[in-house]
């Protein structure tokens, strides 16, 4: 078992920012793709952005121009920065190192 831990999330208002993070101890980042995914309520789980081992990142339609993922690899972290939040965004949110997943964290946007 390999613990990420996710942080960061929270209740913001439409149109503000949050970072999160996944941080974990065991599984040095720089030699595997990591990705973040979201849930929403009553939906089925989606990917939002990945980041692979050579530095290419893809993002889904729905958060191109306003998500950005990144990775710290000495602090063996990865980030999502979220800008422009919109009630849709409404989620919890899940980082990914190779095939484990953290536990979540929860992001409100209140309109």
């Amino acid at each position: 078992q390999v613990p990420l831990i996710e942080s960061g999330g929270g209740l913001v208002q439409v149109g503000g920012s949050l970072r999160l993070s996944c941080a974990n101890s065991k599984l040095p980042i720089s030699v595997y793709d990591v990705a973040w995914f979201r849930q929403a309520p009553g939906k089925a789980r989606e990917i939002v952005a990945q980041l692979t081992v050579r530095g290419n990142k893809t993002y889904a339609d729905f958060v191109k121009g306003r998500f950005t993922i990144s990775k710290d690899n000495a602090q063996n972290t990865v980030y999502l920065q979220m800008t422009n939040l919109e009630p849709e965004d409404t989620a919890v949110y899940y980082c990914t190192v190779d095939h484990y997943w953290g536990q979540g964290t929860h992001v409100t946007v209140s309109s």
